[in-house]
């Protein structure tokens, strides 16, 4: 009998869901707590609704999801057919998501390989997306995780926030590194870096950010086959804007993503967030 294996990922990869659906890719949602109200991402809170309540600073707050949740998605994979999973999440630096699929992995009723991938956003997706097709090509399970693992290895992520303060309230990005960005109102370039969020470069102005934003973008794409995600949060033209240029900017371009992020990520980079990931095939 041959093996199929079945991809989870959850809700930050932030994947659309035709790509869920096309490739039968399972996403575990994470929790965002506003007031006192706890609400899974993607289904019953928006991003939209996390930045009005940042604005009105709100208390926001975010949780991984429990070790049951992802039991029951194995079970439920695994009823549909799978042989084995491959389970896909966002850097452990930023989440406890990842040691929770270790757990629940332990009573699956089949074999689970839990990654983390050092990624988030689409970052995270691209990688999800690589474990699939080679999942459907007949790969392995070993095969499908060393798909994600080389994508993840080539894949950039850079993005600009109007402030590092919800970085910093969450302990997404150190005190020091915060005060950095506040000081003569310069504006952050943040990147991903060993699964952690570092400062990359500090622009006096946004617009100035954005630009050398699109710049380092198009540098990383160089001439190779790319995807691009272009990610942002109540920062739609800003989104539309950017993905127009490196569509004109970059010519091996061949899936280009544009999307708000979801209430999780929203929750830490606050409204104004714009961001590019890159990631050659």
């Amino acid at each position: 009998m041959s093996r199929h294996v079945a991809i989870v990922t959850d809700s930050t990869a932030y994947l659309p869901p035709v790509a869920l659906q096309r490739h039968r890719i399972a996403a575990v949602p994470l929790t965002v707590v506003l007031g006192d109200q706890a609400l899974e991402e993607g289904t019953e809170i928006s991003a939209r609704s996390v930045a009005q309540a940042l604005q009105k600073r709100r208390p926001v707050t975010t949780s991984r999801p429990a070790p049951t949740t992802f039991a029951d998605t194995y079970r439920k994979v695994a009823a549909s057919g799978a042989t084995d999973i491959v389970s896909l999440h966002l850097s452990s630096e930023f989440s406890g998501t990842y040691d929770a699929a270790v757990l629940a992995a332990r009573h699956s009723p089949v074999p689970v390989r839990v990654v983390d991938t050092g990624m988030v956003a689409m970052a995270l997706g691209f990688c999800a997306l690589a474990a699939a097709e080679t999942a459907e090509a007949g790969g392995d399970a070993d095969a499908v995780v060393a798909a994600a693992v080389r994508r993840a290895a080539a894949t950039s992520a850079y993005f600009y926030v109007d402030t590092l303060d919800y970085l910093r309230r969450g302990g997404r990005i150190g005190a020091a590194q915060a005060l950095l960005g506040s000081a003569l109102a310069v504006k952050p370039l943040l990147q991903l870096a060993d699964g952690r969020i570092e400062l990359l470069e500090k622009v006096r102005t946004a617009s100035k950010a954005i630009a050398r934003l699109e710049e380092i973008a198009a540098e990383r794409a160089g001439e190779a086959e790319v995807d691009i995600a272009v990610h942002h949060l109540a920062a739609a033209e800003r989104a539309e804007a950017l993905a127009a240029r490196l569509r004109a900017r970059v010519p091996g371009l061949r899936e280009l993503h544009v999307s708000e992020v979801g209430a999780v990520i929203g929750a830490h980079t606050g409204p104004g967030l714009l961001g590019a990931v890159v990631a050659p095939r």
